[in-house]
This record gives structure tokens, sequence and C-alpha cells, in this order.
């Protein structure tokens, strides 16, 4: 999926007025900026790590590359950019399940996302859809619920990976429903995706970045949302609290840098990003790639950080999930 081709990309930099005066204004950046996406190419955090650093590489008057380091549910990258210098010019692309959720569900974690790392920019919140082949004779939860039933443990969903928020839902909805629900995990949105597409199990549990164009294209079936509310985009399908099940805890994904970068450079990336996702044309592009921008303040997003950071943990132990990395 190309979300942003060279016209696009054109018409942001036409749009984004004076680029040149903002960087030359600044000692920030000084060479190349790069963001480090912990997951596989084709998913949410890599199709919307794209779409910005196309965004404001007009404005930087540097380059800005997206590298992925996928691995470990996000882990591998995470360690890897804690690991660096902070230097001002590696920025990691995060989300709930790296942030939020890994630190409660592995037993040793190689990074402590609290003290390691400085929220930049909450990029948007997003939610989560439970999905069936087109094809499935599945349409709504409570069937879904009786087939899970009905196969004696044979049924099967996948997830992002061990520990993501996917997993973390399924986990929720089988002791909600007292199900006896396979997981199967996958490295990362697109090839679980694949799975459900093709057959392999027969639902998944995923963001509308990653779902979004096969429920439009007839492939897909949503049957529940997690959040607090309906899917803008897909506003026919209910949530899992409007069923019954208080699956309504809001995900996000955001940019961070390392603990120790200048104030001032994280002030400045932040400042270009927000202008980014605050326009109407960054908002239809986000929503676009499962994601309501938010555009919030640092110190909002901080403090979502920190407090989701402890709702999960919450969440976490009550399920007794614990993984060894």
């Amino acid at each position: 999926m190309q979300v942003i081709d060279r016209r696009t990309a054109l018409l942001w930099g036409a749009c984004l007025c004076a680029p040149k005066t903002w960087a030359q204004s600044t000692r920030w950046p000084q060479h190349s900026l790069k963001i480090v996406v912990p997951y596989p190419p084709g998913g949410q955090s890599d199709l919307v790590s794209r779409f910005i650093s196309a965004a404001i590489a007009p404005w930087l008057g540097q380059p800005c590359i997206v590298e992925n380091r996928p691995g470990a549910q996000g882990i591998v990258g995470t360690a890897a950019v804690a690991a660096m210098a902070a230097d001002g010019h590696t920025v990691l692309y995060g989300n709930i399940s790296t942030m939020a959720i890994n630190p409660h569900v592995y037993a040793k974690l190689p990074y402590r996302p609290l003290t390691d790392f400085v929220p930049v920019v909450q990029l948007g919140a997003n939610a989560l859809c439970l999905v069936v082949r087109a094809d499935s004779p599945i349409q709504t939860l409570a069937q879904f619920l009786t087939a899970v039933r009905a196969s004696g443990g044979k049924m099967a969903y996948a997830s992002n990976g061990l520990g993501s928020a996917g997993h973390l839902y399924g986990e929720m909805l089988k002791q909600g429903a007292a199900l006896d629900l396979l997981h199967v995990p996958y490295q990362g949105g697109a090839p679980a995706t694949l799975a459900v597409l093709s057959g392999q199990v027969q639902a998944g549990i995923s963001d509308f970045g990653i779902y979004g164009p096969h429920l439009k294209a007839g492939k897909l079936r949503g049957l529940a949302v997690t959040g607090p509310t309906r899917w803008r985009l897909f506003d026919d399908i209910p949530t899992f609290s409007e069923l019954g099940f208080p699956l309504d805890m809001a995900g996000w994904n955001g940019l961070f840098m390392h603990a120790r970068t200048a104030a001032a450079d994280v002030s400045a990336l932040h400042a270009m990003v927000n202008r980014v996702i605050a326009t109407p044309e960054g908002r239809t592009q986000m929503m676009a790639m499962g994601l309501d921008a938010t555009a919030l303040s640092q110190t909002a997003f901080a403090e979502i950080v920190r407090n989701d950071t402890d709702r999960w943990g919450q969440v976490i132990r009550k399920a007794g999930l614990r993984l060894e990395q």
C-alpha cells in the first residue's frame, strides 16, 4: 500500500510554507534524520513513518529516512535506539505495545520506556478490530463466540506478535467470554493480516491501518472494535463495550527520542510533526492509515504514556500474562 507518492510529497513541500527558513534558523538538524520503526515494512507504523518523513523533510533541510528494525514485538528496534547516542538525529516510532505493554509482559526488557526515552509527539489514537474473512458465515461477535465454543479450541486468531495489543485484547476477550481460543502470533501486522486473508487462521485482531483497505474491498468483515467509541471510517462496526465486553482502552502511536536529547531538538520536531497532522490534509492521511490525529502537547502525551503504563500493568497482572523474551 503506497500511502504517499511523489506528487503528494511535492504537494506537502509546497504547502508547508518556507521550509528553508526553519532549517536555517536553528542548529538542528545538522545531518539526516532517521526514524527507526521496530516493525517490518507494510504495517501501520511503517506507513505512518514514511508519510511523516516525506512531509517534514522539506522543513528539515536534510533527508529524513525510515529504517525498519523488526524483532521480538518491537523490542529489538526500541532497545537499539535506547543504546544509541543522544545526538538528536535518531527518532523512535513507538506505540502502546512497545512503550506501555512490553514492560509488564516481558520479564527482562533491555530498555526502560519511562526513563530511556522522552515522548516527542503523539501521532494519533487508534483502535483495533476483530475481523474474519468476508466469506465466513460468521456475521456478528455473538456468532463468533458461538463458533469458538463449538470448535473445541481449534479456532485461532492472529495478532501482530506475542505481547502485542491485539494479543492482550484477545486474552481479555477469552477471559471475559470464557473461551478456548488459540492465539497465533506473527512478526507484524502485514503477515498477520495475510494469515487471515489466506485462511491460515479464522480471525485476527489488529489496527485499521492494515485492515482498512481489506474491509473496504470486501475481503474482511469487522465484528467489533476496541476503544470507547466506534471508529469513524467504519462506524457500522460496534464496539466490544456495546456488546458487553469492556475492551475500551484506546491505543496510540507516537514519536520518541533518547531521554538525553536536547530539549530544543525535541521541541523543534514536536512542532514540525504537529503542524503536519493538525492540517485537514494531514488528518485525512492519518485516518486512512488507522490513526485519529491528536496534535497534543508534549506534556499531555507524556502524561498519557505514564497513565497507560499503569493501566496496562493492572490489566496484565490480572490476566497473569508474563513472557520470557
